[in-house]
């Protein structure tokens, strides 16, 4: 069995912040990358896919690495923030390059019109049928599971379907939130060598906590959540941020806590919140089993 890794590509939610003061946490927009062995998972296609698609590149270039790259993306739902950085993902324009994509369709319409429609045809100097690379495009939800073997074939199954995983293959199921405007969001889960990693991103908690994401999640050893408000955000007279779609982080911790996640890893900040305060969070919340995304932290499960 090989090496399961998590890097955090892009750690920021809303709009990227391009400022000096926005370096330690990192400025990019969601985006994670995942090895499990020799697959490449991405979850989410922000800004931090960019730098992500040019660190390929240049390995390929290095290797002298003539086999085609391949990679399995998640894209929670299609908020600006999670999908802006595809368009320049280079691997998706080189023919060599086999990109399987999975997310969250909205409205009874293909995942792949609202993306032809909202990042290429309209807004981007190539259509996505000008696309060189071997490029698909589907639709997940919470009753499909994604079997990912190491030869990088995948398989889409039914939740109740009865089917057989090998040793060495990564199961991916998701859990959908509603409490995210205005269509829900996926929660990602990924299984691989007895490990499992939860993407918890734009998800609003409740009072008492969301018992069903909690057993979705429950014991799992890394979980990424969301955490792009602190409680006086969220519960400013003038501008509160109840129902917008996003955690505290003491809704991250109580989620934590009692899905007995073994760590729990902050993600998604507000662009407004600079490095002095992020680390003063930090330094309020950090112990043995929580801590703080950073963009190009990577974490061996």
């Amino acid at each position: 069995m090989g090496k399961f890794t998590v890097k955090f590509r892009g750690t920021r939610g809303s709009y990227p912040t391009a400022k000096k003061n926005f370096l330690k946490y990192g400025g990019n927009t969601a985006c994670i990358e995942v090895k499990c062995a020799n697959q490449l998972i991405i979850l989410d296609c922000g800004t931090g896919i960019i730098e992500t698609g040019k660190d390929l590149v240049k390995e390929s270039i290095i290797n002298q690495d003539k086999t085609p790259h391949h990679s399995t993306v998640f894209i929670s739902h299609i908020h600006q923030d999670h999908i802006q950085g595809l368009q320049f993902f280079k691997p998706l324009f080189n023919p060599n390059s086999k990109i399987n994509l999975f997310g969250l369709n909205v409205r009874e319409e293909d995942l792949k019109d609202s993306l032809k429609t909202i990042l290429f045809d309209k807004v981007f100097p190539l259509g996505l049928d000008e696309i060189k690379s071997d490029f698909t495009i589907s639709n997940f939800n919470e009753n499909q599971i994604v079997v990912i073997e190491q030869t990088g074939k995948t398989t889409v199954y039914n939740k109740y379907d009865k089917y057989k995983t090998k040793k060495d293959d990564i199961v991916v199921t998701s859990y959908k939130t509603t409490a995210h405007p205005k269509y829900g969001c996926l929660c990602i889960k990924i299984e691989y060598n007895s490990k499992v990693l939860i993407y918890a991103t734009d998800k609003e908690s409740y009072i008492g906590a969301d018992k069903r994401f909690i057993q979705f999640a429950n014991n799992c050893d890394m979980l990424i959540h969301d955490a792009q408000y602190t409680y006086q955000d969220y519960i400013n007279p003038i501008h509160p941020k109840q129902g917008f779609g996003h955690s505290t982080f003491e809704m991250a911790i109580e989620t934590a806590q009692l899905s007995e996640a073994k760590k729990l890893f902050f993600f998604h900040y507000d662009p407004d919140y600079d490095d002095m305060m992020l680390e003063a969070l930090e330094n309020r919340f950090k112990n043995d089993k929580i801590f703080f995304a950073k963009e190009n932290l990577e974490i061996e499960l």
